[in-house]
C-alpha cells in the first residue's frame, strides 16, 4: 500500500485558510464603543422584562385583593382591613428578660405563653418550667360593638405587631386596624428583671367604626395549670382576689364554684398558690364580675388544672376614645416582691385578716426572713424560728400551768362542797365561788393563756403555706418544705388522707399526744364535774386521742414546713412544761399560799358582787316558789 504524504501545496493551502479565518474574526469583532453599546442594550432589555413582570403582578393584585377585601369586609365590616394585611397570621412575638418570657400572638393580641424563668414545675430539677399560660389556657377579649350593628371579638381578629426598644425596655405594639389610621392598640412594655410589665389599651380614629355611646366589655379568662406536687393542696390556696373601693380587698371561695361583683376595681388577681397573674389598672373599672370554677373534684383524676377564672369589666370611652394604662404581673406569689410594688398587692397573700395578718406581716415574715438570711438552710431556719416563738410564749405557758396547779390543789375542797350541797346546786355554786375568792384563784385563768395563743397559732397556720421561699427547699427526708414529705406511696387512696404517708405529721401527732396527756390530764383532774353540765374530764380524755388522729389525717397533704413546726413546737412545749412542773411550780407552796389567802380579808370585785347578787336572787326566788307549792 502506498503511503500518503503531505506535500507543499497542502501546507500552503492550510496556511492560507487559517489566515483568512483570523482576518474575518478580527475584522468582525466589535469596537470598545460597540461593546459598551451592546452591554447597555442588554441591560435595558433586562430591565424592560423586569418592569413587565412587575406590571403584570401589579395588574393582577387588585383583582385578588379586591376579592379578599370584599370577603373580609362582608364578615368584619371596617375591621376587614386587618384581615388583608400581611400580619393576618397566627405568628407570635416573644419578649423576654432575665425572669420572664412572654409570647404574644398576632391573633387576638394577647399573651399566649407566660413562662416564669428559674423555677421548676412539680419538683426540683423536673426540667419542666413553670408556665402560667400555655396551650390556649388563657384569653383576653374585647367585644366591639360596631356602628353597622356587628359584635366582633378581638380574640378572633389579627393585630399588626411592631417590636421596638426604649432604652433597655422592650416595647411591643399591636394594632387591630380598621384602616391605615384607624385602630385599637395594645402596648406591652417589658423592663429588665421585672415580673411586672406595662400594658395599655387605646384607640384612634374609631369614632365612626365603633359605637362609643356605651362601654366595651373586656373579658379575661385563665384556666390555671397545676404547678405543685399536690394538686389538692395547691387548689386549696388557688383563688381569685380583687381590690375595690379605695383599698378594700376580697376573694372568691376557693373550696367551691363561686361568683361575685364589685365596683371601682383597681386590680384582679388569679392566684395559683405560689404563683399569680394580676391585672392592674390606673383607671378603675367602674364595675366587675368575677367567676371561679373548681376543677378538682377528684384529686386522683383531676391532676392537670385547678381553677377556671373569669373576670368581666367595662372599658369606657372618653371623648370617643379608649385610653387605659394598666399593668400585668406574672410571677411568684412572694410577699416581699408583691409588697415592693406598693400597690397593696400583699393583700393577695392569704396571711389572715385583722390581728392574724398583722402578726404575719410585721413579726413572723421579718423574723423568719432574718433567720433564713443567716444561711442556715430553711429547715434549720424553721427549727430556730419555732424555738424563738415558744420562748416568747413561755410566760403564757407558765401562767396556764400555774392556774391548773392551783385548781388541782383546790380539787379536794371542791369535791367536798359538791358532796355537801349535792341537793342544792345554787348553794353549791355560791360556796364554790366563795372558795375561789378566798383562795385567790380564778377558774378562768387557765383559759386566758390558751386564748392568747390562738392568734399565734392561726397566724402560723396561714404563714407557712404562704411562704414562697420554702418551695422546693429540702430538709432531712423532705424534698419540698412547701409540700408533703412522702416516705411511702400507698397502692390505694384513702379518703381525706391520700395515697401517701407523710412522716412529719406522724411525728407531730405523737408529740401532741404526749403534750395533751400532760396538760389535759392535769386540767381534767383540776376541774370537778358540775351538776347539769357535761363531764369535761371525760371529754378531755377523749380529745387526747382524737386530736392526734385529726392532725395525722389533716396534715398528711399539707406542706411539711408546717408539720415540722408543729412537731418541734410540741416537743419544746413538753420540755417547758416539765421544767415548770419539776423546777418552777411547787404544789406544796401553792397549797400553803392558798391557805394564807383564805385568812386574808377579800374585797369583792364588781363582777363577783354582781354574780353573788344574781345567785342570791335566784335562791330567794326558788325558795318563794317552793312556799307557794
Amino acid at each position: 500500500m502506498e503511503e500518503k504524504k503531505l506535500d507543499l501545496n497542502s501546507i500552503i493551502g492550510f496556511v492560507l485558510i487559517s489566515g483568512i479565518l483570523i482576518w474575518m474574526l478580527y475584522s468582525n469583532a466589535p469596537t470598545p464603543e460597540e461593546q459598551k453599546e451592546k452591554e447597555k442594550k442588554e441591560q435595558l432589555d433586562k430591565q424592560a422584562k423586569e418592569v413587565k413582570t412587575v406590571t403584570s403582578t401589579v395588574a393582577a393584585t387588585p383583582v385578588a385583593d379586591s376579592t379578599k377585601n370584599a370577603a373580609a369586609q362582608a364578615q368584619l365590616g371596617s375591621f376587614g382591613y386587618s384581615a388583608t394585611l400581611p400580619s393576618a397570621t397566627d405568628a407570635v412575638t416573644e419578649i423576654k428578660n432575665e425572669v420572664l418570657s412572654l409570647k404574644i400572638s398576632n391573633k387576638g393580641g394577647y399573651i399566649t405563653e407566660a413562662t416564669v424563668l428559674g423555677f421548676d414545675q412539680f419538683e426540683k430539677n423536673s426540667k419542666k418550667a413553670v408556665q402560667i399560660i400555655k396551650d390556649k389556657n388563657a384569653s383576653l377579649d374585647i367585644a366591639l360593638n360596631t356602628t353597622d350593628n356587628r359584635t366582633l371579638h378581638t380574640k378572633d381578629m389579627y393585630f399588626e405587631p411592631k417590636l421596638t426598644t426604649e432604652g433597655k425596655n422592650q416595647v411591643l405594639t399591636l394594632q387591630l386596624k380598621a384602616g391605615p389610621d384607624q385602630f385599637l392598640e395594645y402596648r406591652y412594655v417589658l423592663k429588665p428583671n421585672e415580673y411586672m410589665l406595662d400594658f395599655a389599651i387605646r384607640s384612634q380614629g374609631l369614632e365612626k367604626v365603633v359605637n362609643t355611646s356605651k362601654p366595651l366589655d373586656l373579658e379575661w379568662q385563665l384556666k390555671s395549670y397545676r404547678n405543685e406536687k399536690s394538686v389538692s393542696y395547691e387548689n386549696r390556696y388557688t383563688e381569685l382576689v380583687f381590690e375595690y373601693e379605695d383599698g378594700k380587698d376580697d376573694y372568691l371561695n376557693a373550696a367551691k364554684d363561686s361568683e361575685d361583683e364589685a365596683n371601682d376595681v383597681s386590680y384582679i388577681a388569679f392566684k395559683q398558690h405560689l404563683f399569680t397573674s394580676v391585672l392592674l389598672t390606673d383607671t378603675k373599672f367602674k364595675t366587675a364580675k368575677f367567676k371561679s370554677d373548681n376543677l378538682v373534684d377528684d384529686e386522683e383524676i383531676d391532676t392537670v388544672f385547678t381553677k377556671n377564672f373569669t373576670a368581666q369589666v367595662p372599658l369606657e370611652f372618653k371623648n370617643g376614645a379608649l385610653n387605659y394604662n394598666m399593668n400585668w404581673y406574672y410571677g411568684p406569689a412572694k410577699y416581699e416582691i408583691l409588697n415592693d410594688y406598693d400597690r397593696n398587692l400583699d393583700e393577695i397573700m392569704p396571711l389572715g385578716w385583722g390581728i392574724f395578718g398583722w402578726i404575719n406581716r410585721y413579726i413572723f415574715i421579718p423574723v423568719f426572713g432574718f433567720i433564713s438570711a443567716l444561711g442556715v438552710g430553711y429547715g434549720i431556719a424553721i427549727v430556730l424560728f419555732t424555738i424563738l416563738v415558744r420562748i416568747v410564749m413561755s410566760p403564757v405557758t407558765y401562767k396556764s400551768y400555774l392556774s391548773q396547779a392551783k385548781m388541782k390543789v383546790l380539787r379536794p375542797e371542791i369535791t367536798e362542797l359538791n358532796e355537801k350541797f349535792k341537793d342544792n346546786p345554787m348553794k353549791k355554786q355560791q360556796e364554790t365561788m366563795k372558795l375561789y375568792s378566798k383562795a385567790g384563784v380564778n377558774p378562768m385563768a387557765g383559759c386566758l393563756p390558751a386564748l392568747m395563743q390562738m392568734p399565734i397559732f392561726y397566724a402560723l397556720f396561714q404563714f407557712f403555706p404562704s411562704m414562697f421561699d420554702l418551695r422546693q427547699k429540702s430538709f432531712l427526708w423532705a424534698d419540698d418544705l412547701s409540700s408533703y414529705d412522702s416516705i411511702f406511696q400507698l397502692p390505694f387512696h384513702i379518703p381525706f388522707y391520700g395515697s401517701h404517708v407523710s412522716l412529719f405529721p406522724i411525728l407531730a401527732s405523737i408529740a401532741i399526744f404526749f403534750y395533751m396527756k400532760m396538760t389535759t390530764g392535769d386540767q381534767a383532774m383540776s376541774t370537778p364535774p358540775q351538776e347539769g353540765m357535761p363531764d369535761m374530764g371525760k371529754i378531755m380524755k377523749i380529745m387526747i386521742y382524737i386530736s392526734p388522729i385529726m392532725m395525722l389525717i389533716f396534715f398528711n397533704n399539707y406542706g411539711s414546713g408546717l408539720s415540722l413546726y408543729n412537731f418541734i413546737s410540741n416537743l419544746i412545749t413538753i420540755g417547758i412544761m416539765l421544767v415548770i412542773k419539776n423546777y418552777v411550780v411547787d404544789e406544796k407552796k401553792i397549797h400553803a399560799q392558798i391557805q394564807v389567802n383564805k385568812t386574808k380579808p377579800k374585797t369583792e370585785s364588781k363582777f363577783q358582787k354582781k354574780m353573788r347578787e344574781i345567785m342570791e336572787q335566784q335562791e330567794a326566788q326558788k325558795a318563794l316558789n317552793q312556799k307557794k307549792k
